[in-house]
């Protein structure tokens, strides 16, 4: 299945922003993430077509996954 990801802020580093991967079916946000060496305790807003999800999520045909890190400051 074709999903887009989204890659965002210090994510983007040494990788993409934008990248277009066919996935077998039953893939998962925490699959998509464990691929791109992103540690799921960096993880902080994860959205499929604008939605917020969590990493048990399974992915679907089409679907736009982005990711961004954990936001600090005060």
């Amino acid at each position: 299945m074709i999903v887009t990801v989204k890659l965002f802020a210090s994510f983007r580093t040494g990788r993409f922003d934008i990248e277009t991967v066919d996935y077998p079916a039953g893939t998962t946000v925490a699959d998509v993430a464990d691929r791109l060496r992103l540690p799921h305790s960096e993880l902080g807003i994860m959205m499929i077509n604008s939605r917020h999800v969590k990493l048990d999520r399974e992915l679907a045909e089409g679907d736009t996954l982005a990711l961004f890190p954990l936001l600090g400051g005060g």
